[in-house]
């Protein structure tokens, strides 16, 4: 296995054993939601003006599948739509205050799965922090490019 392969080996297998580690913690505390679910309430609470093409392309989910996921958080009164003045062609999505209060206690787990592994952030140095992001960036890019 060359190095490439490692690498990608290595970041799915990371991301997996992070995903499988917080799983039973999030399914315990967002009990009665999917992670998609969760995950598109993160993304209504950060994305200005969240409609179904922002909402779709920030998940990596057809607009199909968003169209879906919102009809269901609407339906258990996570979200609310509403329209601008200047534009009623356009819908718009908004979290509830139960809503917030979702995605409040998403961050905060977050928060303590930092905390958790703040041990291994804590021996990275700056120039190791850089060089991840840089990786990444590039890695993103070219993912975005191939996609167009």
């Amino acid at each position: 296995m060359d190095n490439r392969q490692q690498l990608m080996s290595e970041l799915m297998d990371l991301c997996n054993e992070i995903i499988w580690l917080n799983k039973p913690e999030l399914e315990s505390a967002l009990a009665g939601y999917t992670l998609n679910e969760i995950e598109l309430i993160e993304h209504i609470a950060l994305i200005p003006e969240a409609n179904v093409t922002k909402l779709a392309a920030a998940s990596y989910m057809t607009r199909g599948a968003i169209s879906k996921l919102t009809k269901k958080l609407l339906a258990k009164n996570i979200i609310q739509r509403y329209q601008n003045e200047d534009n009623k062609k356009e819908i718009y999505f908004e979290l509830t205050k139960k809503g917030q209060e979702i995605n409040t206690i998403h961050q905060q787990l977050h928060e303590a799965f930092l905390i958790r592994d703040q041990d291994v952030f804590a021996h990275m140095t700056k120039e190791e922090f850089d060089t991840i992001f840089r990786f990444i960036g590039r890695y993103r890019h070219h993912l975005k490019n191939i996609t167009k």
